[in-house]
């Protein structure tokens, strides 16, 4: 991935969006990017820079609106009951393509990758799911190579969770692949986090 601009991650964030998709990935993300030498930007964002009411009630002030994140080099896209009503809204599901289009990875926490599937980006890919939304998944894109059992998958441009707390897993695989893989290691141990299996 090139880092000829400063690598600056999104979370996007919005009403019905499950806490702990947000709050894991972000942090191992912010916790990477006090000491990353490359000084990565982690920011949270909504439609339109208006705080949202996550799932289980927590209420969220996000940084930007989405218009005012500047280039994305991730997009880390979160689960949840609210991620489940945007799956037919094709306003939404256009965005997500255009955002695909200019974002060299995306992120589908847990039923996160529902709306990825949704958009059509999981097409002939592998990917996974929360458990109980995986006949959902293959319902929505037949096509999907959906994997019942790996914490989450990467597949290069695209990597999806198994679940919510697969979501740390799945960014510290994001740090090994922004910096090193000692450095996840590190972020892991800091945040006194031992996945398992191993990421």
């Amino acid at each position: 991935m090139s880092t000829a601009r400063p690598l600056r991650l999104g979370l996007y964030v919005f009403d019905g969006a499950d806490e702990l998709d947000l709050i894991g990935p972000y942090t191992v993300l912010t916790r990477w990017a006090e000491s990353a030498a490359s000084r990565p930007d982690v920011v949270t964002f909504s439609d339109d820079g208006a705080g949202v009411r996550l799932a289980g009630g927590l209420l969220m002030v996000p940084d930007v609106a989405g218009g005012d994140t500047g280039p994305l080099h991730v997009l880390i896209y979160p689960g949840g009951p609210g991620a489940q009503a945007r799956m037919s809204n094709s306003k939404h599901l256009s965005w997500v393509r255009d955002q695909r289009a200019s974002v060299p990875l995306m992120v589908g926490v847990s039923t996160g990758a529902l709306v990825l599937a949704a958009a059509g980006l999981l097409a002939g890919r592998p990917c996974t799911t929360h458990p109980g939304s995986i006949d959902l998944l293959a319902t929505t894109e037949p096509s999907a190579l959906v994997d019942t059992r790996a914490r989450f998958v990467d597949d290069g441009d695209i990597i999806t969770t198994a679940g919510s707390v697969a979501g740390l897993d799945a960014a510290l695989r994001l740090v090994a692949r922004l910096d090193s893989r000692a450095v996840a290691d590190q972020t892991a141990r800091a945040l006194d986090y031992q996945p398992v299996p191993s990421w």
